[in-house]
């Protein structure tokens, strides 16, 4: 480890890190969610992220997404992983410019670990799950449903069914006068990096005891 990395995760607990820098996590989407995801995870040490996103940003996205004005019209995967570079150098960023359907989870995803489910659309959330949970009983993903509007913390929940975990009110959709805003966002977009966090722990605790 190089002196300005070792600097960066002085305050860790070297076991924790061990496991963060060793791990792989998909982010299916780089919008409100998986942008705030993705700089979580990198932050808290995750050594490599695999995103995909085909969108573009729009000036709308600014409201709640990790972007900036000057990016307007960027590739949202290229941009993040330039803003990925610039706060944790030491996450390899591994970006898909394209649309994620059946066919293509394995071939994008398939290295990792754990995936975090970011789409704004039902049909893609319910296709990223039922392919993953097909091909990878194993494995952990995180989805999130609920989450538009400001206010109700404490309605936000971690929901539970196998391997899926569902972080959010799982009410809240966007309608006329309810949109998707930063702070809630945000929050729904963390308990699914902090879930993800306390999973590849319980994953490497799990292994060492089988081995």
């Amino acid at each position: 480890m190089t002196k300005p990395e070792a600097g960066i995760f002085s305050r860790h607990d070297a076991k924790v890190l061990a496991v963060l820098r060793a791990a792989t996590v998909g982010i299916a989407g780089a919008g409100g969610l998986g942008s705030n995801a993705a700089i979580s995870l990198a932050r808290a040490g995750v050594g490599r992220l695999i995103l995909a996103d085909f969108d573009r940003i729009e000036p709308s996205n600014l409201n709640r997404q990790q972007y900036t004005v000057k990016q307007i019209g960027l590739c949202k995967v290229k941009a993040l992983r330039a803003n990925l570079k610039l706060i944790a150098p030491f996450t390899i960023i591994s970006a898909h410019d394209i649309k994620i359907n059946q066919g293509s989870v394995e071939k994008v995803f398939g290295g990792a670990d754990i995936l975090i489910e970011a789409f704004d659309k039902a049909d893609q959330k319910g296709m990223l799950i039922n392919a993953w949970l097909q091909m990878h009983h194993d494995r952990p993903i995180i989805a999130a449903s609920g989450l538009s509007g400001y206010g109700k913390n404490s309605r936000l929940k971690t929901r539970r069914m196998g391997n899926l975990y569902i972080c959010g009110d799982g009410v809240s959709e966007p309608a006329p006068g309810v949109s998707p805003m930063a702070p809630r966002v945000a929050i729904v977009a963390n308990m699914q990096a902090n879930l993800a966090v306390e999973l590849l722990m319980k994953i490497r605790r799990d292994n060492n005891v089988q081995d």
